[in-house]
Order: structure tokens, then C-alpha cells, then sequence
């Protein structure tokens, strides 16, 4: 029984996913036929995304944003991690638990005022407004990295102390090199979450020369007919770096959960 329930799960996540691989491969006018490998596949919609819409660039910008906000993360939320877990300064816990506070705050409510400030920066419709916004760290990865932190033995950070390091020494040449699992995962999530976003590229790009693949998606639907296996080659061509980044690091990622607790343990 317990088999059967994760088939069944497993089968209600990739059911969308095989439905618009085999989408993208029909003609306009089978897209509703209830086939899963149609009869006559067409490659060439994969070729005619590249033709409407380039998204080879919008590829590589939605990388290199994706690549700036995952090092300010790793680094920044790995900072306030261990300075969180490991140094002892007045107002720590309360600031912490401030900072933590923030994760109830709705992601449409900050919208505006980012935008608001964006604009005063001069930084509307520039590539600084897609990496500076989620560069210096999250709530969330402060707080992985923190319990991560806290679960390292006292004993490491008092031999270094005994041996002269400093406290930058200690963060980076002792503790740092333990808590790779965690930063692993924080790493994969940023990048999905950088990858996937939608509504702040929305609000904040206009041009196609620095647009993610997400709005690419968006400015693949006509006004009044939508070819849809183009767009779902598009998004199976969007999909594909993302499945690859978890294939390479799914070892890591599922050790970092396991040890994180975020695995439920």
C-alpha cells in the first residue's frame, strides 16, 4: 500500500510534465487529443521557438541572474548563519527571531516598494534589479544555515581558538568546510526560485535583451490564438537546465536535507 500511494503521488507530479512533452511534439490541432506519443512527432516545434522568440538569450540571462543571487545567498545567509549560531552579542535572539519574522510577510506585498526603490536607483528595466533585490541573503537561508551551524560541536571552534584563528578564520577554514550539505541546498532552492520567478521579472523588465525565460514564455501567447505546442516546447526547453542542476547535485541536496531536518526528522 505504501508503494502504491508514491506511485500515485509520483504519477500526479509527472503527469503534467509527460503531458507537455508530448504536447510540444503535436500539431496545433491535436493538442486535445487524449495521446501521449502522437503518431507524427514534431521536432521542428522545438526549432521554431528559437525562431519567434530568443530564447537562447533569455537562457543565459535567467542563468547569470540565476548564478549572481545564488553566491549572495551562499555567502550573506552563511554569514548571518554563523553569526546567529555561533557568536554571542546583546539582542541576538530577539533580532534573529525579528529577521525570522519577516518569512510571513507575502511576497506581493513587497513588490511595490522594491519597484518604488528600483525606480529611485534609476534601476528599472536593467539587469541590476533582477540580481541586487535576493543578493544580500533570505530569511529562510539564514535560518538553514544557522541550525545547520548549531549542530556542529563547540569543540571545533575551541581547538581553533587554542591553535590563534580569528573569527573570520574560524568561519571559513573550520566551520565552513562542514556545513556544505546545507549549502547545498540552499543553493539548489535559490536557484529554482531565481529560475521559476515570474512576477517581479513582470513588473521590473521590459526588454527582450534582458528578459527571463519565464516573461519569454508569457510573450509566446498571442492576443487571440496561442500556438500550444510551441509553448510547451518552450517550457520543456525552459525545464531542461533545471532537471539537469538536480540531477548533478541530487546526492548532495538530498544529504543536505536529511541532515538540515528539513526532511521532517
Amino acid at each position: 500500500m505504501l508503494y502504491t500511494a508514491l506511485v500515485g503521488a509520483a504519477w500526479c507530479a509527472l503527469a503534467p510534465i509527460l503531458w507537455a512533452l508530448s504536447g510540444s511534439l503535436k500539431r496545433d490541432g491535436e493538442i486535445t487529443d487524449p495521446v501521449l506519443i502522437p503518431p507524427q512527432p514534431q521536432w521542428s516545434n522545438y526549432s521554431e521557438v528559437f525562431e519567434l522568440l530568443p530564447l537562447g538569450r533569455m537562457l543565459l540571462n535567467t542563468t547569470a541572474y540565476a548564478l549572481c543571487v545564488t553566491a549572495g545567498q551562499l555567502f550573506f545567509c552563511s554569514l548571518a548563519g554563523y553569526a546567529f549560531a555561533r557568536l554571542r552579542f546583546r539582542g541576538r535572539d530577539t533580532l534573529f527571531l525579528a529577521y525570522l519574522a519577516t518569512l510571513m510577510v507575502p511576497l506581493t506585498v513587497t513588490v511595490i516598494p522594491q519597484f518604488l526603490l528600483m525606480r529611485a536607483f534609476g534601476w528599472v528595466d536593467t539587469p541590476w534589479a533582477m540580481i541586487v533585490p535576493g543578493l544580500f541573503g533570505s530569511a529562510f537561508g539564514t535560518y538553514l544555515m544557522r541550525e545547520f551551524f548549531r549542530t556542529l560541536p563547540v569543540e571545533l571552534e575551541e581547538a581553533a581558538i587554542l591553535d590563534g584563528c580569528t573569527t573570520w578564520q574560524i568561519y571559513r577554514l573550520v566551520l565552513l568546510p562542514h556545513v556544505r550539505p546545507a549549502l547545498m541546498v540552499l543553493a539548489v532552492l535559490t536557484w529554482i526560485t531565481v529560475w521559476n520567478d515570474f512576477l517581479w521579472p513582470l513588473v521590473i523588465i521590459q526588454r527582450n535583451d534582458i528578459a527571463t525565460a519565464t516573461l519569454g514564455l508569457v510573450r509566446l501567447q498571442g492576443q487571440y490564438h496561442t500556438q500550444w505546442p510551441i509553448l510547451m516546447a518552450a517550457a520543456m526547453v525552459i525545464l531542461a537546465p533545471l532537471i539537469t542542476v538536480y540531477a548533478i547535485a541530487q546526492r548532495a541536496f538530498i544529504k543536505g536535507i536529511a541532515l538540515s531536518g528539513l526532511g521532517g526528522r
